[in-house]
């Protein structure tokens, strides 16, 4: 099949299988996405979840940018702030006033227990001790 053919293709199957960027529930109840992708039988590849991963770390990093100070940290406390963006999303994030200002001011035995005084910690048990520690330690 030629690039032209294939382009032909992939535009007779955007109109006949639609495109939708969230999950669905296709016609006969399974679970779809993009131009029919069937979730609920084929799922994603390896290699598919990792592009997803590669480009949701990408926006997590990209939000760091609302917070003056996260150049100035080091590596393992940089990640932790990335990972809780990746989990919670820049705007639930945001709202972790307390400990985003224990970070400003470099208080961090404050800033990781703000953290694991949050809901956010008994929803995700481990994780949360984990990422305190980061900020804590500075350690990754």
């Amino acid at each position: 099949m030629t690039s032209a053919d294939r382009e032909a293709l992939r535009q007779q199957l955007i109109v006949h299988e639609g495109l939708r960027l969230m999950p669905y529930l296709d016609t006969v109840g399974k679970w779809t996405i993009g131009c029919g992708r069937n979730l609920s039988d084929r799922g994603i590849s390896n290699a598919e979840a990792r592009y997803l991963l590669d480009n949701d770390i990408t926006i997590a990093i990209n939000a760091r940018t609302v917070c003056p100070w996260f150049p100035d940290l080091g590596p393992g406390r940089q990640r932790a702030c990335v990972d809780l963006v990746f989990n919670l999303g820049l705007p639930r994030f945001r709202t972790f006033k307390n400990m985003l200002a224990a970070i400003d001011r470099k208080d961090w035995p404050s800033a990781a227990a703000e953290l694991l005084s949050s809901r956010y910690a008994t929803q995700v048990g481990a994780r949360a001790r984990t990422v305190a520690r980061m900020l804590e330690t500075g350690e990754a």
